[in-house]
């Protein structure tokens, strides 16, 4: 074989090497699960719109190998997603988006209920060795102070018990900005919704990169 024809074939087969490595290693896309209620499920929105689908987007167009998938119930309560957490969340799904208690706080549902029912969400997710990223709600003012006082710091205690990162407040500027919800007032329109992606793909990259580590 001539010199020329031993480099052209050195070139090839490096080439056909160094496209296969990332199909084997890099290309496996990390599959995440958006957990919550009608804010992760995108109540009223097209599919396109929703949390879900939005974030992958984001994250893709950032270069980002990632699937997000919608496991978000409108109406469900800390409770209902109780009931729900091991078929919503598949075998091999590498992190879930937690987002739940809106509607507990809506109904005044007892935040020590609403904490005992996110704790054994967590310990779920924990023993089955699935990371979880929270994702924390504020209860409406029309509850009142003392109700708020009780409710709003559960998602911080549960974060530090579990160890997982913590979004505050999934509505932060959004709520209150009628440009940004719907008629009712509660939940985002599609324009909200993308200022929700744009507050959290940094934190969710943060949350991405310690997977990855965790898979080394």
């Amino acid at each position: 074989m001539s010199f020329k024809a031993s480099l052209l074939h050195f070139i090839v087969m490096s080439a056909l090497a160094l496209a296969a490595m990332p199909a084997a290693a890099q290309d496996k896309a990390i599959q995440l699960v958006g957990f919550g209620d009608s804010l992760m499920a995108g109540y009223q929105l097209a599919p396109s719109e929703s949390y879900t689908a939005q974030l992958e987007a984001a994250l893709k167009a950032d270069g980002q190998n990632v699937v997000v998938t919608n496991a978000g119930v409108s109406g469900d309560t800390t409770a209902g997603g109780l009931s729900r957490i091991d078929w919503s969340v598949p075998d091999g799904t590498d992190g879930v988006i937690l987002e739940l208690g809106a509607n507990d706080a809506l109904r005044g549902i007892s935040p020590e209920q609403s904490e005992k029912n996110l704790d054994a969400i967590l310990a779920r997710l924990k023993e089955r060795k699935i990371p979880v990223f929270l994702i924390g709600i504020l209860a409406p003012p029309n509850m009142g102070g003392d109700y708020a006082e009780k409710f709003n710091p559960i998602y911080k205690r549960l974060a530090e018990k579990y160890a997982v990162p913590l979004y505050p407040f999934f509505l932060d500027g959004v709520a209150t900005i009628s440009t940004l919800q719907l008629s009712d007032g509660m939940h985002p329109n599609a324009k909200g919704v993308a200022v929700m992606v744009e507050k959290t793909t940094e934190p969710v990259k943060s949350f991405l990169g310690a997977i990855k580590d965790k898979g080394k």
